[in-house]
């Protein structure tokens, strides 16, 4: 016999949650529906009570997912719980997912509220959201550091409420594998009611062991829901990976012995668009969706590889969506192509114009790279998803003279409202020159505390891809920008970040 194990995708939830991975609502929907293509279970779409953008993002996101759950983030209290109800209504299937501190540390300090006060702020909060929806998942907020005869006694107290998956976070990251999977084990065996609820694990990777931890929280502990994120995406060192989870629950089914509905084929789509859309590079030796997952060099290896692929390859990289034979665009494809390639990558515009706009940006750039790969395509839709938001900054044109023995200088030329404004500066380099030509004239005072250049494709022709950080009165963002010119794509990545900046939507920090 086997079990189904639900997967729990919180990418645009807690992986927004890492410093500068904040994404646009039409970001959001654009990964959900990528979402809904590798089939994810539930869909934690954000934290609707946070911020009046993050409402928006969840009812929109409820309103164009159908064959995800959809779910919301709230605090125990009413205010949160009725909030994400509201953004949730339009949802063919919602959850509301409800947390509260359990542990002695946090309710102390953060809290400040006695352990009485905590077990009948649950019962209340989960009673109040029961009678507003079917689906309610509760989180007791690093449960993994919590007293077991408290943790037991509020989990009971849920349950019996109608909450009907309960989640164990290792908020912090500080469980082991086989400590995690028996708190697990232990926490369903002394609850009387246990069998009432799917289990649920969410791990942290602050020690590198989240989905270690997870798979044992599953085997060990009996959970049956794994919450993760595409990528590892997180605060601090990230979440669970999904891709690892997926890969490593289908790859060894003669142990785990458990059933997914996960279309493994569209996990490095998901990958690359999580990546492009947050500006947070995946390692080439990352597991499943890194560059190097699947490449041997070694001449022994590639030698064993040759004979019978499984000799060294304990999956098919085209199972996650590896393709040895990938459609390369060209100057001379038409809009037809364009569109289906699009589509083929989970890529969904709302309207004709949208696709006219990216199909321009497409044989632009077509006129000046001879093959356009998928992650050109993806840094190219990316990037025409933020001229279409009216941005308050937008790239016109750059000049920049660098030579050897002299100091580089630039000017740029770019827009502020609209309005067509020059900047011009010397620097240490082209890049950096042009950049303090931006800075002349908006003078933001950001500091910039990450550059990063990423090559979208191998070769010397490639697209740049560069991600610029910036951190401005407690605010860090992302900025990404792709040019086959490192130093535009640098201007690009710049006023990208500076457009974040000068959003005003507010956050509350939360962690399950």
């Amino acid at each position: 016999m086997t079990d189904k194990l639900i997967i729990f995708d919180t990418t645009l939830r807690d992986g927004e949650q890492s410093p500068g991975a904040s994404m646009t609502r039409d970001e959001k929907l654009r990964i959900a529906r990528q979402l809904e293509r590798l089939k994810v279970d539930v869909i934690e779409a954000g934290f609707a009570a946070s911020s009046n953008g993050d409402f928006d993002c969840v009812k929109s996101i409820a309103n164009a997912i159908k064959d995800s759950t959809i779910c919301s983030l709230a605090r125990a209290n009413d205010r949160d719980i009725s909030r994400a109800a509201e953004a949730l209504q339009g949802a063919a299937n919602a959850r509301i997912h409800i947390f509260l501190a359990t542990s002695a540390l946090h309710m102390e300090k953060k809290l400040r509220m006695s352990p009485e006060q905590v077990f009948e702020q649950a019962k209340q909060s989960t009673r109040f959201a029961r009678n507003l929806m079917g689906d309610i998942e509760f989180s007791p907020e690093d449960g993994y550091r919590s007293d077991m005869d408290f943790l037991c006694r509020v989990l009971e107290a849920v349950i019996a409420e109608g909450a009907r998956t309960i989640n164990v976070p290792d908020t912090v990251g500080y469980a082991v594998p086989e400590l995690y999977g028996n708190f697990i084990k232990t926490l369903r065996e002394r609850i009387p009611n246990s069998d009432k609820a799917i289990w649920s694990v969410h791990c942290h990777n602050d020690l590198g062991m989240a989905v270690a931890n997870s798979l044992a929280g599953v085997q060990i502990g009996g959970a049956r829901q794994v919450e993760c994120t595409i990528n590892g995406l997180g605060e601090r060192a990230g979440n669970c990976s999904l891709e690892e989870i997926v890969m490593a629950v289908k790859t060894r089914k003669d142990y785990f012995n458990l059933d997914l509905g996960i279309d493994t084929k569209q996990i490095l789509a998901a990958s690359r668009m999580v990546s492009q859309t947050t500006g947070f590079v995946v390692q080439p030796n990352k597991a499943v969706v890194g560059a190097n997952a699947f490449a041997h060099a070694s001449g022994i290896h590639q030698d064993g590889v040759l004979k019978a692929r499984d000799t060294y390859e304990i999956m098919r990289a085209e199972d996650v969506g590896w393709s040895a034979n990938k459609i390369v665009l060209g100057k001379l494809s038409g809009r037809n192509a364009f569109k289906q390639r699009l589509e083929e990558l989970g890529v969904q515009m709302e309207s004709e114009s949208e696709i006219n706009a990216a199909f321009a940006k497409f044989k632009e750039l077509a006129d000046r790279k001879s093959d356009i790969f998928d992650e050109d395509i993806l840094a190219l839709v990316s990037e025409e998803s933020v001229l279409n938001d009216k941005e308050q900054f937008a790239f016109v044109s750059l000049a920049q003279h660098s030579e050897t023995g002299e100091r580089p200088h630039a000017k740029v030329v770019f827009t502020v409202a609209g309005q067509e404004v020059r900047g011009e500066s010397d620097g240490n380099g082209p890049v950096d020159a042009s950049l303090k030509a931006i800075e002349s004239h908006v003078k933001s005072g950001a500091e910039m505390v990450l550059y990063s250049v990423n090559a979208i494709s191998g070769s010397t022709e490639s697209q740049g891809e560069v991600t610029v950080r910036l951190q401005n009165s407690g605010r860090v963002v992302n900025g990404v920008g792709s040019d086959p010119d490192i130093v535009v794509a640098s201007a690009k990545a710049y006023l990208s970040a500076l457009n974040k900046l000068q959003s005003k939507s507010d956050r509350v920090a939360a962690q399950g």
